[in-house]
């Protein structure tokens, strides 16, 4: 059975650093109530007010189906205000479906992301100032298992060990791990321009003036990827994501993207094109790179078709189309932040034309 317990503590005391006072929302479906009371109750031991909020997808499914026009474009107050005041935040992954909005109109999706911009827009603010802390984590469900190919308990054991649970001390072992991409960190900051040349990528984006970050399981949990915010209109060349590109429940396969001055001038897909290219319409910004990563946690060695996960994977890069950080100096805005990933395995990276990167690992 999966260790909730243990997943709680980490949670609590490392990734979020609960600390009296503090307001944390829990999101969570409720196939994760087990591990929600478990966190639930860590942030009461720690002085913090704890809130939970259930979903469930089917909710999500109606929603799109059935709201009429002024039910799509609106954004109830309480929400707002509840972005507003949370010092923390706790993301829970539990689907019981996977794939909940795959026969949604694209077209509706794009109106409620747009509309939804300003709950994207607060977000990014807050973490950014150090206002907001948070995290995304996951509760294996058989929807999840039977997503990444998994069977249940093969699923749970993947993700212990993706999240170091299976350490003798998981908050040491991320430590460890933390010192580690700290030291990648460091040396990409300062650079100016990085060109990534392979099978599946002929990029040169300019980095000069962003901050690199070290994810090491602070935000993402499991964590495994430095990340910055590439320079907007600086992205030039051609990228083809060997993984298929999954948003919010929409998946798209083959994707081929060309840049041009920072924004996607030419786009297509082997399959889900129309879904792809009404996305990247949802607003100016989701034509831009607002992240630029390298997957580090060697722990996770297969695609799950879960963005947590995947993103992480050991010899990959990503770049999300949409929405920057801003702790990386990265400005573009947009409702999306759509991670898209590709190996490089058989790639190069060169900083300031020094090669730095290859075959899947850093060599600094």
């Amino acid at each position: 059975m999966f260790n909730s317990a243990r997943m709680a503590e980490l949670l609590a005391s490392y990734s979020l650093n609960l600390r009296r006072g503090d307001l944390l929302a829990i999101y969570a479906n409720q196939e994760a109530f087990q591990l929600v009371r478990e966190l639930y109750e860590k942030a009461l031991h720690k002085g913090a007010y704890p809130y939970a909020m259930f979903w469930d997808e089917v909710l999500d499914e109606l929603f799109m189906e059935l709201a009429d026009e002024s039910t799509l474009r609106r954004v109830p107050q309480f929400l707002i205000t509840l972005q507003e005041e949370m010092t923390a935040r706790a993301s829970i992954l539990s689907s019981t479906h996977t794939k909940h909005l795959i026969g949604a109109d694209p077209e509706r999706v794009r109106r409620v992301m747009k509309a939804r911009e300003r709950f994207t827009e607060i977000f990014m603010e807050r973490q950014s100032s150090g206002e907001l802390r948070w995290v995304v984590a996951p509760y294996p469900t058989r929807a999840m298992a039977q997503e990444a190919g998994m069977g249940p308990v093969e699923f749970e054991l993947f993700v212990e060990r993706a999240c170091m649970l299976d350490e003798p001390d998981p908050i040491e072992a991320w430590r460890d791990r933390s010192r580690v991409q700290g030291a990648i960190a460091a040396r990409l900051d300062g650079t100016r321009v990085l060109e990534i040349k392979g099978e599946n990528v002929d990029l040169k984006v300019s980095v000069g003036g962003r901050i690199w970050i070290n994810d090491a399981g602070e935000k993402n949990m499991p964590g495994g990827e430095v990340f910055t915010g590439p320079v907007e209109e600086s992205v030039e060349g051609w990228i083809k994501f060997t993984y298929p590109a999954v948003w919010r429940g929409i998946e798209v396969e083959g994707v081929e993207l060309k840049f041009e001055k920072g924004a996607v001038a030419e786009a297509r897909a082997e399959e889900g094109e129309e879904k792809l290219l009404k996305i990247l319409e949802t607003d100016l910004g989701a034509k831009r790179v607002g992240e630029l990563a390298f997957g580090l946690n060697d722990k996770i060695n297969r695609f799950t078709r879960m963005i947590l996960f995947d993103e992480k994977i050991g010899g990959t890069m990503h770049i999300a189309l949409g929405a920057s950080y801003p702790d990386t100096g990265g400005r573009n805005k947009s409702a999306i932040h759509w991670d898209m990933i590709t190996d490089m395995s058989k790639s190069k990276v060169y900083a300031d034309d020094k090669l730095i990167y290859e075959n899947g690992s850093f060599i600094i």
